[in-house]
């Protein structure tokens, strides 16, 4: 095989911290914002970044790391602080999804899951009780989240879901199955979907509170994956599973308008772990190209990749403020679900561009799994898949285009 790479031995820059530098924003970001940011950014190029590679190695899901992620204060950044969170609000959390993801796509999910997934339908539906019973664990490290909403024959068509939840007495007994559950084998606490009512279609699903010792629930090892691999997953299975009736997440038959709900959260969630993904194989690509010297002199001289630079550089920027209004949006309390739908669908398929073209600046370096942007590439195609396909996003915002015509 023969590449421009392949001209003239390659440096040492496959593991290097390197970041483009910044242009000019006009995102009025507050102090606390920044000061995640910096603090965010200097964890993940100190201990994300050197051990990214093997984690995504070995599928080895870094506790190490998720317990110094607690101790930073990062699980509790959008909670109040009457359940031990900082209120610092959606653009301050997804701020600190982009940094993690620019480094190790894995790390980020883990903690995206965790928090939009796994502990913000409690403090959004739970009740007083439930929040002080849960979310204290949760954001303090006590408790991994997770969310079981996907099933073997429900994944877009979540409103298929077959796991069942019938009342006796005091309990909810579950039976059925959940696939694809991020953070699954080391979750303390679930957030589960469960048909109530079959006769009434979507609006006979509930939402549910599952502890993880619950008798009748377990966790079965998941598949092997393609990437995000320092990521657990696993499945759920309910065999007359008995929940407490108090552990019912919202009223009864609400479970899919919860649900819907929590996506378009996780969707700003996703996009900003796609940004950070579009945004590091853009760095890991500029300072590869300004140091490989091929043709008597670096590849960057070359017109052909500083076009290919510049494209990854708009295409980040303008990700950049698409995920950043959903999040605002959410944090003013307007509607967002078309925003966030729009800054998922763009920044994802950014991420997945952005990764190709990094690949292909580095060459045959780029395919060997000695490099990051063959990993990044590899963790950025679940970002088209998670918290609704690019053809779901594609369907909600122009379904809110026709609403929106149809107005006029």
């Amino acid at each position: 095989m023969t590449d421009v790479a392949s001209t003239s031995s390659s440096p040492d820059l496959g593991h290097a911290s390197y970041e483009l530098p910044p242009i000019r924003h006009a995102f009025d970001l507050t102090e606390e914002q920044e000061m995640v940011r910096e603090m965010v950014r200097d964890f993940a190029r100190a201990e994300l970044e050197p051990a990214a590679h093997d984690i995504d190695e070995r599928h080895h899901f870094p506790k190490e790391t998720w317990d110094k992620i607690v101790e930073l204060g990062l699980a509790g950044i959008p909670f109040p602080e009457d359940v031990g969170g900082s209120d610092g609000g959606t653009l301050s959390y997804i701020i600190a999804v982009e940094e993690m993801a620019k480094v190790c796509g894995s790390t980020a999910l883990t903690y995206a899951a965790h928090v939009s997934l796994g502990s913000y339908p409690i403090w959004k539906w739970g009740g007083e009780k439930l929040r002080q019973m849960y979310l204290p664990k949760l954001i303090a490290g006590e408790y991994m989240g997770a969310y079981g909403l996907t099933e073997p024959g429900a994944g877009s068509d979540s409103g298929g879901t077959l796991t069942t939840a019938d009342l006796q007495g005091d309990e909810y007994v579950l039976n059925g199955r959940k696939c694809f559950i991020t953070n699954a084998n080391h979750a303390g606490v679930f957030i589960v979907t469960a048909v109530t009512d079959k006769s009434l279609g979507s609006k006979g699903i509930s939402a549910f509170v599952v502890p993880r010792d619950t008798p009748g629930f377990t966790v079965e090892k998941g598949e092997v994956k393609l990437g995000m691999r320092g990521s657990d997953w696993a499945s759920l299975v309910f065999q007359d599973a008995r929940i407490p009736r108090d552990h019912l997440l919202g009223p009864e038959g609400e479970g899919f308008k919860t649900f819907m709900k929590t996506l378009e959260g996780g969707r700003i969630s996703i996009g900003a772990l796609s940004l950070g993904l579009a945004a590091g194989a853009a760095d890991y690509a500029t300072k590869y190209a300004t140091e490989r010297e091929a043709f008597g002199g670096t590849l960057a001289d070359q017109q052909a990749v500083q076009f290919k630079l510049a494209d990854m550089r708009v295409k980040v920027e303008a990700a950049r403020h698409l995920v950043y209004h959903a999040a605002r949006l959410k944090d003013t309390g307007a509607p967002y679900g078309t925003e966030a739908a729009i800054a998922k669908l763009y920044a994802s398929e950014v991420a997945m561009q952005n990764s190709y073209e990094a690949i292909q600046i580095y060459g045959g370096y780029g395919y060997s799994r000695e490099y990051p942007v063959e990993r990044i590439w590899r963790d950025a195609k679940l970002c088209t898949i998670g918290e609704g396909t690019s053809e779901i996003q594609r369907l909600i915002i122009g379904r809110a285009v026709l609403k929106a015509a149809s107005s006029l």
